[in-house]
């Protein structure tokens, strides 16, 4: 087999990978999602961030709930209150696996959510030859780190999307409050001066009598 050939074998297994299924979604109450494990012994990687709550004057760390759960039902993992998390875990069983997330809050959640996993295929007509093994590893490592960092990459990207809006949010309240307590001044400053002209015409007033 020539170097063209290795090549284009390399290139087939890159094709394996399947991309990030990368959401950004609104809940309300509940939204449950599906993603196909379609091999035994996969690891599924996930991620959530919520990203933002919809109520400008309204900020808390309250979370929502994710339970995911196998093809038969079977529950995998439940995960409470929380507002980013990060896990991964061996498909037991192919098949369809649900992501149910549940938000507790009176307010619209926005969370980016996060599901991939890679299949490594490996076409052995001459695989097994010791000359060729060593590639094959080396193209599957390969292939693992850039499935690492672009999850990663778009968990980070999430977390910071996250806290540029809180701090959008705490400086817009922050704003606003300061506008309030200087309209309150103003308006406690005009009652004053309201109050002490009426008792110095009072006082002249009883005065003059």
């Amino acid at each position: 087999m020539g170097l063209l050939g290795l090549l284009m074998m390399g290139f087939v297994v890159l094709c394996q990978m399947k991309g990030s299924a990368g959401l950004r979604i609104v809940i309300d109450r509940e939204e449950c999602f599906s993603h196909d494990a379609k091999y035994e012994g996969d690891t599924v990687h996930v991620s959530f961030v919520v990203i933002k709550i919809d109520s400008s004057w309204h900020y808390t760390q309250d979370g929502v709930d994710l339970v995911v759960k196998g093809p038969s039902g079977e529950q995998l993992h439940d995960i409470r209150d929380k507002t980013s998390e990060k896990f991964e875990f061996v498909v037991q069983k192919a098949g369809v696996h649900h992501f149910c997330f549940t938000n507790k809050s009176p307010y619209h959640e926005t969370i980016d959510f996060d599901v991939h996993s890679a299949h490594f295929t490996y076409y052995d007509e001459h695989a097994k030859d010791e000359h060729f093994k060593p590639l094959f590893e080396q193209i599957q490592k390969l292939e693992e780190a850039i499935f690492n960092i672009q999850f990663e990459q778009h968990w980070l990207e999430a977390e910071t999307d996250r806290q540029a809006i809180l701090n959008e949010g705490m400086s817009r309240r922050a704003t606003h409050k300061a506008m309030f307590e200087s309209a309150a001044l103003i308006g406690t400053s005009f009652l004053q001066v309201f109050l002490l002209k009426r008792l110095f015409e009072r006082k002249l007033g009883s005065s003059r009598v």
